[in-house]
């Protein structure tokens, strides 16, 4: 558990160090591939995993932190296609544990009025399961469960992502 936050934490500062990875394809797990299931927690401590979210709808996954500067920048853009797209899409805010709690994740939830569903990746297992670089590290997923994007950064064309899981 404490290497998965180091390493995290080490990817995260070097995606401060170097925007010019911005949103891409075939980042973390392979577009194309199942997506996994995690076991990870909700904001009030109950094991969820996130493979109740697969096969339903398309799901978009979020893999982010309240201090995270590409994530600040992603977040308009992120928010619209919640309301945009919602309830035809399922949108997962996957906060990561490194240097933050739940307590944290639920009022900054809060404070900018997220609607859509919010999970906290106590142990990193998400994190581990879906290969995340950084944070501001976006999935699409398809109705079938299959992975049709993956980005990073807080300039991806989510719009164009999401038309690809419809």
């Amino acid at each position: 558990m404490m290497w998965t936050r180091v390493a995290m934490l080490v990817a995260c500062v070097a995606m401060a160090a170097a925007p010019a990875l911005a949103a891409q394809d075939e980042i973390g797990v392979p577009v194309g591939a199942a997506a996994p299931g995690a076991v990870v927690h909700t904001l009030d401590g109950k094991s969820v995993n996130l493979d109740q979210y697969i096969g339903k709808s398309p799901v978009v996954l979020e893999f982010w932190a309240t201090w995270c500067s590409n994530c600040k920048e992603l977040e308009p853009k992120f928010l619209d296609m919640v309301k945009k797209y919602s309830p035809k899409v399922t949108f997962v805010d996957v906060a990561v544990s490194v240097n933050q709690s739940p307590e944290r994740v639920k009022l900054y939830a809060q404070k900018y009025h997220y609607t859509q569903a919010m999970v906290y990746d106590t142990d990193g297992n998400a994190v581990s399961a879906y290969n995340v670089p950084a944070t501001s590290y976006v999935v699409v997923i398809n109705k079938a469960g299959k992975v049709v994007y993956t980005g990073l950064g807080g300039d991806q064309d989510l719009e164009g992502a999401i038309k690809r899981a419809l």
